[in-house]
């Protein structure tokens, strides 16, 4: 990825910005290498959705409609999600503290399904941002698989919607996003072959484009006993068809392998047959990649040997068989740490069963995603924009692919508004990471002027105090305190905060990370934080137990309360962090998070954070466990916090000299590390100095490192 300067330019606005991603590319460009690498490093609070089972399967994540627990029928903007199922505590915490959303697969999403993600994030996070404020990462090629949309639902969707693509989502539209589309192809190396899947992909086809490629064309081609030649067809009951007849004409013997569920895994989210019937000789393709290197997701081989309890398969250009062990898929569910606060992949259900299926033959929509030495494709039954695309693009080379019917213009099929949308996208995509320096920058201005915002309180103040005029009118002396407050609040925090926004957006970047900014930043943090606990600590006590007989005003109090509450206590306790740590842009989205974790847990849950002498105390913990011989991974796993928190618990003795920085460190990667710091400064952060260091020195080691230094 460092080589590549798209991809690090996605890295980038993904991991040092605010601003939601359309990651796009032609097939073989890395977009599915990059989920993985983000999903491996980012910093970020993330899920993976997808539109499909499959997809979602093979992302590590979860499908858009049971992650989000939407309908199946369309939604219909400016509506509600009704659910016969409330979300779960668990799902709403994840809501309430995800930074990141990456939606695999975008162009197979309809624009209705993204304003329903729009709407649920709204409900749990902030209500007058789209998408809750959550930034999306959207990855797929318009270009390849597209929406399926029902007549009915075409009919309904027309009335509110252009397209039915996701760019068409209302919620989409109303902000800013960057278009990176990846241009180097790693699938293919031949130029000319190149050529011609950019041209048909994008709808600009020349006679001699058909020429070349209907060179091709072979009805009468038969395989060779051995090879690896797969047929790409355009439906379902084409490519199974043609399998069982494969399976028939083969005179061995038949073997069935039963798959073991576990749990919850749908049928429909099966990644083979349940019911896998082989015979020698029968051609197969590997549907997952081995540990080993044997095969990869997409590798075609033979059986050379099967029986009730063995299955060996022969790949061409391998020189001996191997045996095929049984493999396991899991389908996940995204919960929520109470120790270290991160959000994780839980095994709802499991699928075992060879990673096998027959494959003379596969659909062209079961195709997207894998790489083929040799294809026979029949697509003149083409009936999906991108098809034809995604059909020859999975062939590395020309030479590789056969035709077993012609293709004319009539079965290359183009979406002009997809052409459209991509042409205007290209341009805005150069304006974007042409200003990427300064959006990084910027990044950090956003967040202090998040810090010091409090309108979400207010909004909730005013609807609690609605509530009560109308419904608890009788409660004569709460209603004039919660009046009397909203006058307090905004002379004393709107306004001041105002001044504040009015600051930090005339202050240049400079000024915002001098020292004596970052001092007014904390003594900010210190007047907020006593303004809110004197208005709102006391007055949320008294308000508790105001009571009605009305069903209905007793329901809104109760919504209307806890919103407050939670947002109360998320804001004090942010303020409460930085006023203590300071601000950075990694302290503030850690303490967000853990501030919105802790308010919206009960009480008996609720982990407040401990005033200083407790912090001391805990501080006091780690250090003792660390004089007493025990590693940061070990006390890390024995008292529930992050390798990162123990360091931090231990430095003010690095400071004081009970430890020595090479305790924790090996003195090597102290003095390369400062070396390196040197070398190119602290000003853009640690990501620079983690890219020059070595891969076993990790950003823990250079924060503590950089902090050293400091004193």
């Amino acid at each position: 990825m460092e080589k590549n300067q798209e991809l690090r330019n996605a890295w980038d606005f993904v991991e040092h910005t605010g601003i939601s991603i359309f990651l796009t590319g032609k097939a073989g460009t890395g977009k599915t290498t990059f989920l993985r690498t983000l999903k491996e490093r980012s910093n970020k609070r993330n899920i993976i959705v997808a539109p499909t089972g499959v997809a979602a399967i093979n992302a590590g994540g979860m499908t858009i409609h049971s992650f989000f627990q939407l309908p199946l029928s369309p939604f219909v903007p400016n509506s509600n999600i009704k659910n016969r199922f409330d979300y779960s505590k668990e799902k709403r915490k994840i809501m309430r503290t995800l930074d990141l959303l990456i939606i695999d697969e975008i162009s197979m999403v309809r624009a209705d399904v993204l304003d329903a993600i729009d709407s649920v994030l709204r409900r749990f996070r902030e209500p007058n941002k789209p998408f809750g404020g959550v930034q999306l990462l959207m990855i797929g090629d318009l270009q390849q698989l597209t929406p399926v949309v029902t007549p009915e639902e075409e009919e309904l969707l027309k009335h509110y919607y252009e397209t039915p693509y996701f760019f068409g989502s209302k919620a989409l539209c109303s902000i800013s996003y960057v278009t990176i589309e990846l241009t180097h192809v790693y699938r293919q190396q031949d130029d000319t072959f190149i050529s011609l899947l950019n041209n048909i992909r994008e709808g600009k086809t020349t006679a001699t484009d058909l020429q070349r490629l209907n060179e091709r064309y072979n009805p009468a081609f038969q395989p060779k006993n051995g090879s690896d030649y797969i047929r790409l067809t355009t439906h379902n009951r084409m490519a199974e068809s043609y399998n069982e007849e494969q399976l028939r004409n083969l005179p061995t013997k038949a073997y069935t392998f039963s798959a073991e569920t576990d749990g919850n895994f749908p049928e429909y989210n099966y990644p083979t047959d349940f019911n896998l019937t082989l015979k020698v000789g029968a051609q197969v393709m590997f549907i997952r990649n081995d540990n080993n290197g044997r095969y990869y997701n997409g590798r075609i081989g033979h059986i050379t040997h099967v029986d009730n309890k063995k299955i060996a398969v022969l790949c061409p250009g391998d020189e001996e068989e191997f045996e095929v062990e049984i493999e396991t898929w899991e389908n996940t569910k995204y919960t929520l740490n109470e120790k270290t606060k991160q959000i994780e992949a839980e095994v709802q259900g499991s699928f075992k069963q060879y990673p096998l299926r027959l494959a003379w033959a596969i659909t062209i929509h079961k195709s997207q995603g894998l790489t083929f030495e040799h294809a026979i494709i029949d697509a003149q039954a083409s009936f999906a924009s991108g098809q034809v695309y995604v059909a020859l693009s999975r062939c590395k080379t020309l030479g590789g692919l056969v035709l077993a019917s012609p293709i004319g213009n009539a079965a290359i099929i183009n979406d002009n508004k997809v052409n459209e949308y991509i042409a205007n996208q290209t341009v805005e995509a150069e304006r974007s990471i042409a200003i990427l320096p300064t959006l990084k920058k910027e990044y950090y201005r956003q967040l202090l002027i998040e810090l010091f915002n409090f309108n979400e309180l207010k909004m909730y103040e005013t609807a609690l105090f609605k509530v009560l005029s109308e419904f608890f009118y009788k409660y004569t002396k709460i209603n004039a305190l919660h009046k009397m407050t909203l006058t307090d609040l905004d002379a004393r925090i709107i306004d001041v905060s105002m001044k504040w926004e009015n600051l930090i957006r005339k202050m240049t970047t400079e000024e915002l990370h001098e020292e004596d900014f970052k001092e007014r930043i904390k003594k900010g943090a210190l007047y907020f934080h006593s303004q809110l606990t004197e208005l709102f600590s006391h007055l949320l006590e008294l308000t508790k137990e105001s009571q009605t007989n009305n069903k209905v005003g007793a329901k809104r109090f109760d919504n209307a309360y806890t919103e407050l509450k939670q947002t109360y206590h998320a804001k004090h306790e942010l303020l409460d962090t930085i006023m203590k740590e300071g601000f950075s842009i990694t302290t503030y989205l850690t303490a967000k998070q853990e501030a919105i974790l802790n308010s919206i847990s009960d009480g008996s849950e609720r982990k407040k954070r401990k005033q200083k002498e407790n912090k001391i105390k805990t501080n006091e913990q780690t250090f003792t466990l660390f004089k007493a011989g025990k590693s940061i991974d070990e006390i890390a796993k024995e008292r529930g916090f992050t390798r990162g928190t123990i360091l931090r618990h231990l430095f003010p003795y690095i400071q004081q000299g009970d430890i020595q920085l090479n305790e924790l460190i090996e003195e090597k990667k102290i003095n390369l590390i400062k070396r390196i710091i040197k070398a190119v400064g602290k000003e853009e952060g640690m990501k620079p100095i983690k890219e020059l260091c070595p891969s076993d020195i990790t950003y823990d080691d250079i924060n503590l490192v950089m902090k050293s230094t400091m004193t």
